[in-house]
């Protein structure tokens, strides 16, 4: 996760060295293993690197092969072996010890903007072509890394860390109204293009930005595509096709001996270290996996240090659990070193993040995480079941039938199989929960909702995406929400403040593909594909375990028990008052769960989250 930051001023004035280093050195904390910066003349690019990878020893940025292209990047190149043929049947030569950023800028040099399209893994970059005097940047596919950008006047600010490009004095601090109204109701800001800052705007996922004769193109070139369901005759070939994949992902992800792992006891974490551990051992003697959990003893009822421990002992990885039951944790909310540069929507998880990563960091700079099947392997039954109806494929609803009642007899009793059953061809309607049914909170000013049309805004965002899974509408829509970039970017550096990049093995194109492709009957029954390729990895009890999310919300416990009436005792912070009447009193401390505690802790947050953003502010003004 190393910094980036480049200036590019459209009116060709140089850049201020002195203005480059100092934002350079303001992301020290992401790259602490070395800094540079370049620049020519009007162009200026900065670099803080951490070393992840066996390659990225050799590896220096800003980076050119010839005086004439640049980069800066913070990436991790997969699917190195087939990019190298490519790039050698393109002309490309000498490449066996390439560097990921070597083979961005040979990608660059064969295909030019349509490099990404033959790019794997996560990435943010920009490229300055000094030949045709145009800059090219690009995010990876899914947007795990992020790229942040601001045009103020002639001047382009772009960085992968949002904070640093605050500290540049053109960007202002004006705040982007239509995130904070998602935020305050929704949780976060529902447009992947924007920030909380009017200035500052994101480079969605999977798109390319290019400035060249003073004119700029924002290009979307990847989408997460819809495949035909995949059929093999073997059921066996499905777990050996998702065994293969998950080793492809995770060896692209490794390269390098010390890594942690969360494990939750769950069985996606569990799969994940399982096939860690098989490829470490393989490839490293003394290779180093330790394994994180985060479990509460007393604050409620959780059985992840039960399931964690048995799975961590069956596959011989030492396992540290980091326990949250302490009130201190939410104690420290209003602290400065707990400032993000966007609002979050659980100062809990923040805290608690704070906390691993810290731990994580002493031992670590590459953390696995299994986030992704939860939401690629939703089990969508009814759509998948009309379509074969529709289509009159007869022997194949009777075979998956079959199916679904074998796998339900093995992880379920035979009384659920049959109301599952009957749910399914039951036209009932669940009741509607869409926003535009949610009435807005008594301390939201009437004026604020009118001059940004919220009502409005709220419509179009419960539409229907015109774009989805005709059989799997759920595990699509939810692969390609907004909410991902909140997910990623709360573990991302810029975030945690700890130089450890998180890596994600599920949330790859191939393996999303994949997952989306397979029949939901049996596969995504209670993720059976991977209770399948656990077995004989792990002790029964973890690979049959049931889906047991935690029996409270810990933030409402911690907020229900001890001294917590302190957060109610907060002035609205001056800035907020555009947005919320005064004299208000959400008494959260008090409150039972609803949509109007959410938002009246989210008011909460948003206020201490004004008042310490201002730190930022006072850091500029004295340079």
């Amino acid at each position: 996760m190393s910094g980036i930051i480049g200036i590019v001023h459209l009116d060709k004035s140089p850049v201020d060295r002195q203005q480059l280093e100092r934002m350079t050195q303001f992301m020290a904390f992401r790259g602490p293993d070395a800094q540079d910066i370049w620049i020519h003349n009007h162009v200026g690019f900065g670099h803080t690197m951490l070393r992840t990878t066996d390659e990225s020893l050799r590896e220096h940025q800003p980076f050119s092969l010839d005086g004439q292209i640049w980069i800066v990047a913070d990436a991790r190149v997969d699917g190195r072996a087939d990019l190298i043929r490519e790039l050698t049947s393109g002309g490309c030569s000498d490449l066996k010890v390439a560097t990921d950023i070597d083979l961005i800028l040979h990608a660059y040099k064969v295909w030019g903007e349509d490099c990404v399209k033959h790019l794997l893994g996560d990435f943010s970059f920009a490229i300055w072509d000094e030949r045709k005097e145009g800059l090219f940047c690009a995010r990876d596919h899914l947007g795990v890394k992020p790229f942040y950008y601001a045009r103020m006047g002639t001047r382009l600010i772009f960085s992968n860390t949002l904070n640093c490009i605050r500290l540049h004095p053109a960007v202002s601090d004006e705040l982007n109204e239509l995130a904070i109204a998602d935020y305050l109701l929704l949780g976060s800001n529902q447009d992947p293009a924007a920030t909380f800052f009017l200035d500052v705007q994101r480079l969605p996922p999977g798109h390319f930005l290019t400035w060249r004769d003073g004119t700029s193109r924002k290009i979307r070139y990847w989408t997460v595509p819809i495949d035909a369901p995949i059929r093999y005759k073997c059921p066996e070939d499905y777990v050996d096709h998702f065994a293969d994949l998950l080793h492809l992902t995770i060896n692209d992800r490794l390269r390098t001996n010390h890594v942690a792992t969360f494990m939750s006891g769950g069985i996606d974490s569990t799969a994940m270290a399982a096939a860690a551990v098989r490829l470490l051992n393989k490839d490293f003697c003394d290779s180093r996996l330790r394994a994180y959990a985060i479990v509460y003893d007393r604050l409620i009822r959780d059985e992840e240090r039960h399931y964690s421990g048995l799975a961590a002992k069956a596959l011989g990885i030492p396992i540290r659990y980091l326990v949250a039951d302490d009130n201190r944790l939410i104690g420290r909310w209003d602290q400065l070193q707990f400032n993000t540069p966007e609002p979050i929507d659980d100062p809990l998880s923040l805290a608690l993040s704070f906390y691993v990563f810290r731990e994580i960091s002493s031992n670590s700079r590459v953390a696995l995480y299994g986030e992704g099947p939860d939401n690629l392997l939703t089990f969508e039954c009814r759509p998948y079941v009309f379509d074969l109806i529709k289509k009159l494929r007869v022997k194949r609803l009777i075979s998956d039938a079959s199916s679904y009642v074998l796998v339900q007899g093995q992880l379920t009793s035979l009384p659920r199989i049959f109301r599952r059953l009957k749910r399914l061809f039951t036209n009932h309607r669940a009741k509607s929960s869409s926003l535009e049914e949610r009435s807005f909170p008594l301390w939201l000013r009437q004026d604020f909702i009118s001059r940004i049309g919220l009502s409005e805004r709220l419509e179009q965002i419960n539409r229907p995406s015109a774009r989805t899974h005709p059989i799997r509408p759920r595990a699509y829509d939810s692969i390609t929400s907004p909410l991902w970039q909140s997910v990623f970017e709360s573990s991302d550096p810029g975030v945690t403040s700890f130089p450890v990049e998180v890596r994600l093995p599920y949330i790859d194109i191939r393996m999303v593909r994949y997952l989306l492709a397979v029949p939901p009957i049996p596969w995504c029954c209670r993720k059976y594909l991977l209770r399948c390729f656990l077995k004989g990895l792990v002790p029964e009890e973890v690979r049959l375990r049931p889906k047991a999310p935690l029996s409270g919300y810990p933030i409402i416990e911690l907020l229900h028990r001890g001294n917590a009436r302190w957060i109610d005792q907060f002035e609205l912070n001056s800035d907020l008052t555009k947005y919320i009447k005064r004299g208000i009193n959400p008494n959260v401390s008090a409150k039972q769960i609803s949509d109007e505690l959410w938002m009246s802790l989210r008011l909460i947050n948003l206020n201490y989250w004004m008042k310490n953003k201002a730190c930022l502010n006072f850091m500029r003004k004295q340079e």
